[in-house]
């Protein structure tokens, strides 16, 4: 059974492993991915990397795990930059900002994004989802304004996972029938619209 790290050099071998399963994911792709190639990459042997990883799958979803997490990370680190904006420009500089991370370092994490939304998007995203919606009600302290909206949890909800799926599905497409930028511009007048529309009832942005 392989050993959780204790020690400072263990957490760092795995830190490694997982590091190495991004990076041949995105050369070779998940089916094609061994724990071969992971161990050559993460400059150990595979016997050193079985003590900390039963298969290719544990390893996967340690990198799932990370995935979600530097996520989770980039969003609380937005957040003080995103809550001040006025809503269109906070979705455009959200959109921005994960696009960039996702496509960051070869594009390493939007490979693993397409394994995750492929298999267990759901499971995937709840930690994200949660975090969106921890920005959502710091934006609302931020703008009262907005506390006129009716259903605001529903709604939050709503926008929220819908917002992560388009996104994710845009990036994981092949070929997308829009680009990223027009998708963050139609989230963009969407959310805005709707929420304009509610606290001033005929407006139009």
């Amino acid at each position: 059974m392989p050993r959780k790290p204790s020690q400072k050099r263990s957490k760092i071998t795995v830190e490694a492993i997982i590091e190495a399963g991004f990076i041949c994911v995105a050369r070779h792709g998940p089916s094609d991915t061994t724990t071969r190639q992971i161990a050559e990459a993460a400059g150990i042997g595979v016997g050193s990397l079985y003590e900390y990883f039963s298969d290719k799958e544990d390893i996967f979803a340690a990198m799932n795990r990370k995935f979600s997490d530097d996520i989770v990370a980039e969003i609380r680190l937005m957040t003080p930059e995103v809550v001040k904006l006025e809503i269109r420009e906070a979705i455009r500089l959200m959109i921005s900002r994960f696009g960039g991370f996702l496509t960051r370092n070869d594009g390493r994490y939007l490979a693993v994004a397409r394994q995750l939304i492929r298999t267990e998007p759901l499971d995937s995203i709840e930690p994200v989802s949660k975090a969106l919606m921890d920005l959502l009600i710091q934006y609302l302290s931020n703008h009262p304004e907005y506390m006129k909206i009716r259903n605001i949890p529903t709604m939050a909800y709503i926008l929220v996972n819908a917002g992560i799926f388009v996104v994710l599905r845009q990036l994981t497409s092949e070929n997308p029938p829009v680009t990223y930028e027009q998708v963050g511009e139609g989230l963009a007048f969407l959310v805005s619209h709707y929420v304009e529309t509610e606290i001033a009832p005929g407006k139009r942005t």
